[in-house]
Order: C-alpha cells, then structure tokens, then sequence
C-alpha cells in the first residue's frame, strides 16, 4: 500500500505529479522504446463547442509558462512513484530523466484574450516526447476551464453591455479553491470589473469588491431590532459599499431608505437585491432611489441578463457566481500532430484530427473577422491575413514576459467587437468559416492513405 496524506492541498511544488497515470507510463515505455527525445508536436484544440457557443475566448496560457518553468520531480516524488510498484519494469533511465527533468521545448500559442474557433490550435508543445506527453494533463485542465470562464465572461459583458459594473462572484461554487482563483483571473481578463475572491483579487493586483450578506441584517435586526439598525452599522464602516435590501421586504426597505436619504439621515453608495422579480423591484427601487446605483444577483447569466434588459429593468451592475463557475465543459483536446518529422493524425469516427504543424492565419477587413485559414505551419499569410500562432516560450526559456490584466482585457474587447453580430448571438450564433489550407488538406489526405494501406 502507498502511504496515505492527509493534506490533500496542493502546492506548485507538487504540479508535476498533478498528472495522470497513463502520461508517467508512456514516458516509461517511449524511454525503454528508445524515442522519449524524439521531438515530438502536440496541438491543444476544441473540436465542438457548448452549445450556443460560436466562439471561445483563449485563457490560461500564463499558467501553463508558469508550470513548464518550474516542471521538475523530487527525490521524494520518485520514491513515492517507486513505492507505487507499478514502475517496477520500467528502464532505470526513465527514473535518470526524472531526476533532471525540466522542460526544454517550444511553446507555440495565440495570445490570451483572442477569439478562436472549432479545431484550431489554442497552443503547440514542440519537445521531446516524454516531456509533451507528460505535461498534457496539467495544460487541458488549464487551458479548457480558464477558456471556458473567459468565454461566458465575455459573453454576459457583451450582452450587459459596456456600461454596467459586473463582478465575479463564483468562488463558493468553484469546482476548488484552485479553481476559484482561475476563475477570477479569467473573468477579469474577460471583462468583469472585479472579484469578490480576496486571495485572487490581491494576487492579480485588484481590489476585491463585494457588498453585505443576508446574516449581516438577520444578525443585527435580532439584537438590535431593526433592519435600519443593520444598513446604519454596516454604512459606518463601509460607506461605499452597496446595502443588501431584500431580506424581508424589498419595497418596504427602499421606501424607508428613500426617507433617509431625502432627510440627509444617509447617503447610499448603491443597493443590492438578490432575490425576487429582479426586474420589476428594480424599477420600483429606482422610483424611490433614483440617483442611487442598483446591483443585482441571484443565479445570472447572459440569458438572465439579456431577459432583464428586454424587460427595461433599471439595473446597473450585477453579480454574476454559479453559472459563471459551472456549467458545460470546453472539452478541449491534445493531440499529437508530428513526431520526429513525420507528420501523424487520428482516424477515429468523429475524432479525425489535421496531421502536421499548423498555423492560424486569420483575415481581417476594416476590423472585422472575415474568416480564418487553418494551413501548415510553414505557410505564408495571404492579403490582409495575420498570423494568430506566436512562439511564447524557446528552448524552455520564455520569450515575453507576463502581460498585464487590463492588456488581455483589452485584446478580449477587441476580440469580440471584431466578431459578426451573428457570431455574438448567445442563441442560435452562426458560425464563423475557417477554411482548410489545399497544402494542410493534401497532407490529411496522404497521411489518410498511408495509415490506410498500412491497417490493410
């Protein structure tokens, strides 16, 4: 048996076992085979995406640079592996380039905060093949939640417009502590104002923004006797921070604030409501408040919030947690396209993959995407095409330094006004075309009949 721990939290110390099994036992066999350093090239794509989803929004690449700078294993990791058993016939070199591991290879990527679409490349690991198989597992749980959280964050900015205050509020329902950092980094990398999530707030150089819960006004009103007694105590040490106004009675709360207000008893920052027919008790609030900032929350999303706004509801910044955190997967995959020169592909139904080192050259007129050409990495852009590809890490050494929050927040902007409109529907978008270079379909083609006549 393996030793228990009962610390079942992680550190960065420990992400290079943060693994799974089969990528440690294929690195053994491709070292006993005599092909772990071969060079090996694996792209990290999406073939389908969530549904009513026309288009992701690239995140996570600083924590995957991150994790390759520091790719490396114990003495007590391996000890821990041998004690295992299940290495007990692997070659004793596969146990020499653990010891020395570090990655070494190039890192292909489009920038963060870029629109890409069905099978193009988020990434490609061009390395030895033991160090690109085993950093597969780490990289798609990176790259597909944090690509998944920067989508649905750009989606609900866009639908909630330029204008209104929007902040993340998903930590209690993050799938992990872990997960809850990655999700506040995406959404404000994606467009949110700010994250109730102190530890990310502080760590990406934000202020962590918030309002009041619901046992705040239960607590105070059942010693004190009052609900008022909970909004004056909380405003005295928070005067800017929003009062949670729907615990008993929405309209009741408002009007008897609006008497505050209007005596010069009180000025309020803003209110929030949680709860209820957001919509119709944001206008009544307005009617009482008008110059007062209203917030709403409450399980939100881009369809809530588009209901809202068809509704004329009187709403200028909303909470936005569950449905942002959770929800269906970005199910992206990594495969390898290319070893050691030799370019390969997977022919499995309805899992086909393109063969070869590949680029994304994408057209743009006026501003606009018109369309993009999946081709060979070795292809040159045609008239008013861009190269989305950019190599970001050579050799194991990076070529560029982290960017900045608001840099990627913009670019994700950009992004998504370059989009149709018809691609930004969040119901029933069209898809935007992504044409297949004739060089990348001669070679599918080839590489389809060679793996044909072999299996024959």
């Amino acid at each position: 048996m393996v030793p228990a721990q009962s610390d079942l939290n992680i550190n960065s110390q420990e992400n290079s076992l943060l693994t799974d099994l089969y990528q440690l036992t294929m690195a053994s066999c491709y070292v006993g085979e005599g092909i772990a350093n071969k060079t090996a090239s694996f792209e990290l794509f999406v073939r389908r995406f969530p549904h009513n989803f026309a288009y992701l929004i690239a995140m996570g690449l600083a924590q995957v640079l991150e994790y390759l700078d520091q790719l490396n294993f114990s003495q007590e990791q391996i000890k821990a592996l041998k004690h295992t058993g299940i290495f007990n016939h692997a070659p004793q070199e596969f146990w020499n380039l653990l010891e020395t591991a570090k990655f070494t290879g190039d890192v292909w990527a489009v920038p963060e905060g870029t629109a890409i679409f069905a099978n193009e490349p988020i990434l490609r690991i061009e390395a030895p093949l033991w160090q690109a198989q085993l950093i597969e597992t780490y990289l798609l749980n990176t790259i597909n939640y944090q690509t998944l959280i920067a989508t649905k964050a750009a989606r609900i900015r866009d639908i909630a417009g330029e204008k209104a205050k929007i902040l993340e509020f998903g930590t209690r329902r993050a799938f992990s502590p872990q997960g809850a950092i990655w999700a506040a980094r995406a959404a404000l990398a994606a467009g949110f104002d700010g994250t109730s999530n102190v530890l990310a707030a502080l760590k990406l150089g934000e202020k962590p923004q918030g309002t009041m819960a619901h046992a705040l006004v239960m607590a105070i009103k059942a010693i004190a006797g009052s609900e008022d007694e909970a909004f004056r105590a909380f405003q005295n040490y928070f005067p800017q921070a929003s009062l949670l106004i729907d615990t008993y009675d929405t309209v009741a709360a408002t009007k008897r604030l609006q008497a505050e207000v209007e005596s010069g008893a009180m000025k309020i920052a803003g209110v929030r409501i949680d709860s209820g027919d957001l919509g119709e008790l944001s206008q009544k609030v307005r009617s009482y408040l008008p110059e007062t900032n209203i917030f709403v929350s409450g399980d939100l999303d881009e369809w809530e919030i588009d209901k809202l706004r068809q509704q004329g509801a009187a709403i200028d910044g909303y909470g936005i947690g569950t449905k942002l955190v959770t929800g269906e997967p970005v199910n992206g995959v990594y495969k390898l396209v290319e070893i050691d020169r030799i370019p390969t592909m997977k022919l499995s139904s309805n899992k086909l993959s393109y063969p070869g080192r590949k680029q994304i050259f994408r057209k743009m007129v006026n501003g606009q995407i018109q369309q993009d050409r999946l081709g060979l990495f070795e292809e040159i852009p045609q008239e008013n095409e861009h190269e989305l590809l950019q190599l970001v890490m050579q050799n194991g050494r990076r070529r560029q330094s982290s960017q900045a929050l608001n840099t990627i927040r913009q670019r994700t902007a950009n992004s998504i006004a370059s989009l149709p409109a018809a691609t930004r529907q969040i119901s029933n978008p069209k898809f935007i075309s992504v044409n297949i270079s004739t060089a990348l379909e001669s070679l599918r083609q080839s590489v389809a009949m060679q793996n044909s006549v072999i299996n024959n």
